[in-house]
């Protein structure tokens, strides 16, 4: 059974920090493009980093610079540092296979708020 659970959100200041988890199932974990996507209230859910198996990152223009993705193979587990978080990056934050085709986790809730 494929599951990804998402761990770590809560609520923040802006300007302060979080790190976010994602362990997986190694039968989608091994060798696959992992990446961390969110939705906020009434958008649609978007990519905002992915990593390779090997290490290779990218990230949407709208966290560059302040998200940073990482995975420990070891773990089957994929994480996001996130800084310098604004009211922007409130959103439910998942992870999942880039492109996104295993089952959806409940995700992890993240409110940047004063």
């Amino acid at each position: 059974q494929v599951q990804l659970v998402e761990s770590g959100g809560g609520l923040v200041q802006p300007g302060g920090s979080l790190r976010l988890s994602c362990a997986a199932s190694g039968s989608i974990f091994n060798r696959n493009r992992m990446g961390w996507y969110r939705q906020a209230p009434g958008k649609q859910r978007e990519l905002v980093a992915a990593i390779t198996s090997g290490g290779s990152t990218n990230y949407a223009d709208s966290v560059k610079g302040r998200f940073t993705i990482s995975r420990d193979n070891a773990k089957n587990t994929v994480y996001l540092q996130m800084n310098s978080l604004n009211p922007e990056d409130t959103a439910v934050y998942y992870c999942n296979l880039v492109p996104s085709k295993a089952p959806w986790g409940q995700g992890t809730q993240v409110t940047v708020s004063s």
